[in-house]
């Protein structure tokens, strides 16, 4: 094959590959991403980050909230009932055994419940409990699909093990960005993952790399790569939460840490299986987007 011929290969591969990765799911609502002036959590859409929504949201908040009007309020009682002019003589009192039973025993029972439950969420984050079904009450659809990240300086490689398939994500610089894509968010080659399916994320870093840190906040996801490493997380988008999600890495990787975003589509079985077809049709055994990892990494070095 001459040098022009294997040249339009490549620009058809990723042409294909762009198309089947990128922009197939391109009017799909945006669902994960940060607005300006938000406050709390991006919406929670897995079992995972609900809980962590729930603990946060009815008792960490609340409590802290509590906690803290209560020792204001007790401050400025203290001022006012015990300053120089409303108690010249003030008391010798050095013990109340009520008072120091009560501010021991009240933190350590609140510590104790934060801690049990801390505890059980760290646990199911781990691995899906065998009663996923009968606990949440939806049943998963179809096997679980096994995604591994890699983390390279400074773009992430992503491969479908069980399914042979394999490409890069990169980010669109800021001068190749179309209307309505986010900036420092959106990347060539798109995540895509099925609704309601225990998707079991494996994370790793190249291992001549450094630490990244693969988040999906509305996943509840947040798990480092680590060279040489290889950590494990699960997550199921809950049915009627299809759409896009935007994520970053979250750990500090070097001068372009902030071009690593990550950004999943979350689509039907239906759509899921198609879009596997169309890909691997495109790539064709080849991973996607190899050539723009070179000319990448060699800009970014």
């Amino acid at each position: 094959m001459s040098k022009a011929k294997k040249i339009a290969a490549v620009m058809s591969t990723l042409l294909l590959s762009a198309a089947a990765a990128g922009t197939a799911f391109a009017e799909m609502p945006v669902r994960g991403e940060a607005k300006p002036w938000q406050l709390g959590f991006q919406v929670a859409v897995t079992d995972v980050m609900q809980k962590n929504a729930w603990f946060h949201d009815k008792l960490l908040l609340p409590l802290s909230i509590f906690i803290a009007l209560f020792v204001l309020a007790l401050m400025i009682y203290v001022f006012i009932r015990f300053n120089a002019k409303a108690n010249p003589v003030p008391s010798k009192t050095t013990h109340n055994t009520m008072i120091e039973v009560v501010w021991t025993v009240v933190p350590t029972i609140i510590v104790a419940i934060i801690g049990i439950i801390s505890v059980r969420l760290v646990y199911f984050q781990d691995a899906p409990p065998a009663d996923l079904a009968a606990s949440s009450g939806i049943s998963p659809v179809g096997e679980e699909v096994v995604l591994k990240a890699t983390g390279n300086r400074w773009y992430w490689e992503y491969e479908y093990p069980e399914e042979e398939l394999s490409f890069s994500s990169i980010m669109v610089e800021d001068a190749d960005l179309k209307p309505g894509q986010p900036r420092l968010l959106t990347v060539d080659n798109h995540v895509v993952i099925p609704v309601n399916t225990v998707i079991r994320l494996q994370v790793t870093a190249n291992p001549q790399d450094v630490i990244h840190a693969w988040t999906i906040p509305s996943f509840g996801v947040k798990v480092d790569a680590v060279p040489g490493r290889l950590n494990e997380r699960w997550f199921r988008v809950l049915p009627g939460f299809e759409g896009r999600y935007y994520g970053q890495c979250s750990e500090l990787c070097g001068s372009r840490h902030s071009a690593m975003p990550i950004t999943v589509d979350v689509v039907s079985s239906e759509e899921y299986q198609a879009w596997l077809a169309t890909t691997k049709e495109a790539s064709n055994g080849t991973p996607l987007g190899q050539t723009t990892i070179a000319l990448n990494t060699g800009a970014a070095e």
